[in-house]
């Protein structure tokens, strides 16, 4: 079972559409998600907490969320738990049920050996964290770091 994001963990940063590290961060993510599907089918005893970020859009706001308790259904959608609380989709709190396209999937992650695989729209974010933040979190994540 995935572990849902705290009060502990960053805030909800605002990113512009044009940010084009932000873009090329999902492309990748796009790119290598058959290594997260690959582990979710079937995971290595040392690979847990599988999680998609997932883009929400309504009234011309886009949202991307973290959902953990990835579920994939016959359909070919998935479905997850808001692993956040969402900013600005009314009527959703953390901890609810939500089905999605795969095409709405942005990024990816899961634990292998107590690191963190994937993630890669975190590490844009890193020139705007305070140091000590960002060099603590690319502690936690499985080299190499791109």
């Amino acid at each position: 079972m995935a572990k849902f994001l705290t009060e502990d963990d960053p805030p909800i940063i605002d990113v512009r559409a044009a940010d084009a590290e932000m873009n090329a961060a999902i492309a990748h993510a796009r790119d290598t998600l058959p290594t997260f599907w690959a582990s979710y089918d079937a995971p290595k005893p040392t690979e847990s907490g599988h999680c998609l970020k997932v883009r929400f859009a309504r009234d011309g706001y886009v949202e991307h969320i973290w959902m953990a308790d990835v579920e994939k259904l016959p359909d070919g959608r998935c479905s997850g738990r808001f692993g956040n609380e969402p900013d600005n989709l009314p009527g959703k709190n953390i901890f609810d049920q939500a089905e999605f396209e795969q095409a709405d999937i942005t990024d990816w992650m899961f634990m292998r050996n107590d690191k963190i695989v994937g993630m890669e729209t975190i590490k844009p974010l890193f020139k705007s964290m305070p140091k000590e933040d960002a060099d603590a979190m690319r502690a936690r994540m499985e080299p190499p770091l791109h």
